[in-house]
């Protein structure tokens, strides 16, 4: 399964990122996250044993959402990411050896960039998708500008003070997609909590969509 494919098949363009996810609380968050209908979840690797909780969510979802690690600086990350069944690597900056590795092992990536250089410094190196970060300090129509110079077939992602609240600017804006962090899930939250707020956020981008349902 990949990226395109969850797209493809109607699954919500919205990452869930679980930033200090623990192993322990992986398989019951990944649950409610799932059963809300999201199907791409990122545990941040500045998270407590994140390759662990990566593994562990792999095994029991691996087979409806594509699952996968942030904020991966160096190769050896990328590496141990894909070591522990990781299919998504997202970063929060634009590291061309990382992302040439990333593209080496298989893995699906989302590489994050700030100004338009940075941006094709990613794409030469091999990223079909990019994140822009911090997405909220810099607006839709920052969005609108970049997207103007990219090549067509690159999806851009926004990332950064997202949420539900604003899924449907992004959109309109361009953007293929957007990833969730704060407004979705902080440590601490339990399952049913990050379960609700998924919901919220599926709720939104049907309503952007026009889906009312």
């Amino acid at each position: 399964m990949t990226l395109d494919d969850l797209l493809a098949d109607g699954a919500p363009p919205i990452v869930a990122i679980l930033r200090g996810l623990t192993p322990q609380e992986a398989p019951a968050v990944g649950a409610a996250l799932i059963d809300a209908g999201l199907r791409i979840i990122e545990v941040p690797l500045n998270s407590p044993s994140p390759l662990d909780s990566i593994a562990a969510l792999q095994r029991q979802f691996g087979e409806e959402a594509l699952i996968g690690g942030g904020t991966v600086l160096s190769v050896e990350a990328a590496e141990g990411l894909h070591g522990a069944g990781g299919r998504i690597m997202v970063t929060p900056n634009t590291d061309p050896a990382v992302i040439a590795r990333g593209a080496a092992l298989g893995l699906e990536l989302m590489p994050g960039f700030m100004t338009p250089s940075e941006a094709f410094a990613a794409v030469r190196a091999g990223a079909r998708r990019i994140k822009l970060f911090p997405a909220a300090r810099l607006g839709a129509s920052y969005v609108k500008a970049v997207k103007e110079v990219l090549p067509r077939d690159i999806g851009l992602w926004a990332v950064g003070g997202t949420g539900a609240y604003s899924i449907g600017e992004w959109l309109s804006a361009g953007c293929e997609g957007i990833g969730v962090g704060g407004a979705l899930y902080r440590p601490g939250d339990s399952a049913a909590q990050a379960g609700e707020k998924a919901r919220e956020l599926v709720a939104a981008w049907k309503a952007a969509k026009g889906e009312f349902r």
